[in-house]
């Protein structure tokens, strides 16, 4: 049956959910919201008591091209029935034509690919510290990434990660990293030169997300970044860029790194590259390519179905011109949302982002939270993603529609008029 089959026939039953069986199998590793989401189609989905909600969190900016779209369940359907996994000892087809494509569409000579975002940023670090040791010769390798990042939840990419919260109990946490506040060039001078040991111990990269997505929605500066650029090709640093949230037009970019003016050296992408089908890249210059086999691997890496789904996702986003739809789309959302931070003063501060990956910030001396905002929305039929406890984040898909960013805007007014203010 069709996903639009399932959706429109009234012999298509919503069945009881129990969260209680639920909650006593699965580790409680997340803090879930009292609803269970069982279907969905463009920007809309249903939970288990067939209540229908607008998604702007799309899996938390992963799906690009919104729920069942045609393209997607094409393409699962051809590739599952051709060729779902193999191993990467083998040439995949797929895989060099998403290479390629990604290759074509960016400063990248090379790809890699993993299975998420952690793993693509789990691989550049490797790759920095590999470059490090062997092309310059630095004993003690140190990657400086910032105060308020995320990169990840492995052991490596939670100490990458700029915030103690996410490191709390899992210590002792990987070495080789130092934190610099965002967007403070000074600041990352300085460590530079605080840092240097010379072969011994020394910055060996700097990894920085283009805007930073869990640490509150804060877009890079771009005069910030481009220094950075500079400051790293006198020395000699790599520089790393996190494209895992922001990438695959989300930004109104292609990349999030075409904000800045500038060219990373590495740079990571994963959530909306697959459109919602797990999937990470790790895309590289040649110049600082210095893998060879045996370094670095992947099981799942890179199979048929993943690498299949994800060139069709990247066809689609460039056949509709959803980079430009998620450029427009955004503009429309914090206009919108700026008018209403103007209408509720005392408890909103400011409205900022890029494109499709925007966040309204609530007054430091409210007793308000980001929470209480996004459960509130809830009720009103609209799904939001805090972006820490001030910050609410909106990530709708790359195919949302005007009509449909006026009706989040009025769900939005309307949760915070009648059950926060």
């Amino acid at each position: 049956m069709s996903p639009e089959s399932v959706l429109d026939n009234p012999a298509v039953e919503n069945t009881p959910f129990d969260a209680d069986e639920f909650d006593r199998v699965v580790m409680k590793t997340y803090g879930r919201f009292a609803i269970a989401l069982e279907r969905g189609r463009g920007c809309r989905v249903w939970d288990s008591d067939g209540k229908e909600y607008l998604d702007f969190v799309a899996g938390i900016a992963t799906c690009t091209l919104g729920h069942a779209h045609p393209a997607m369940v094409e393409a699962v359907n051809r590739q599952i029935q051709k060729l779902h996994h193999v191993s990467n000892l083998y040439y995949i087809r797929e895989q060099g034509e998403l290479a390629k494509w990604l290759v074509d569409r960016s400063c990248a000579d090379r790809a890699f690919f993993c299975n998420s975002g952690a793993e693509a940023n789990e691989g550049a670090i490797k790759l920095s510290r590999k470059y490090a040791h062997t092309v310059l010769n630095i004993d003690e390798p140190v990657i400086l990434t910032a105060n308020a990042s995320f990169h990840g939840r492995t052991l490596a990419t939670i100490t990458a990660t700029g915030q103690p919260k996410y490191q709390k109990n899992f210590n002792p946490l990987v070495p080789g990293f130092h934190y610099v506040p965002y967007n403070d060039f000074e600041a990352i001078a300085a460590a530079i030169a605080q840092l240097d040991g010379g072969e011994k111990r020394r910055v060996a990269a700097i990894l920085l997300e283009p805007l930073q997505g869990e640490g509150g929605v804060r877009p890079g500066d771009r005069a910030y970044f481009q220094k950075v650029r500079q400051l790293c090709d006198e020395k000699g640093i790599l520089l790393i860029l996190d494209e895992v949230q922001v990438g695959m037009g989300r930004s109104g970019q292609l990349w999030g790194y075409e904000h800045l003016g500038i060219e990373p050296d590495i740079f990571t992408s994963a959530k909306g590259l697959g459109g919602g089908i797990p999937i990470g890249a790790l895309l590289c210059k040649s110049s600082c390519d210095v893998f060879e086999p045996g370094d670095h691997a992947s099981t799942f890496g890179g199979n048929p179905f993943a690498c299949g789904v994800a060139l069709a996702v990247c066809e689609t986003l460039e056949r509709e011109n959803l980079v430009e739809n998620a450029r427009e789309r955004g503009e429309q959302l914090r206009v919108g949302l700026q008018a209403i931070a103007d209408r509720y003063p005392q408890l909103f501060v400011e409205v900022r982002g890029w494109g499709l990956i925007d966040g309204i910030e609530i007054a430091a001396e409210s007793e308000v939270t980001s929470i209480e905002i996004v459960k509130a929305a809830i009720v009103e039929g609209l799904l939001l993603v805090p972006a820490g406890p001030k910050v609410v984040r909106f990530v709708p898909p790359a195919i949302v529609t005007e009509a449909e960013i006026d009706r989040a805007l009025e769900m939005l007014d309307r949760a915070i008029s009648t059950r926060v203010s």
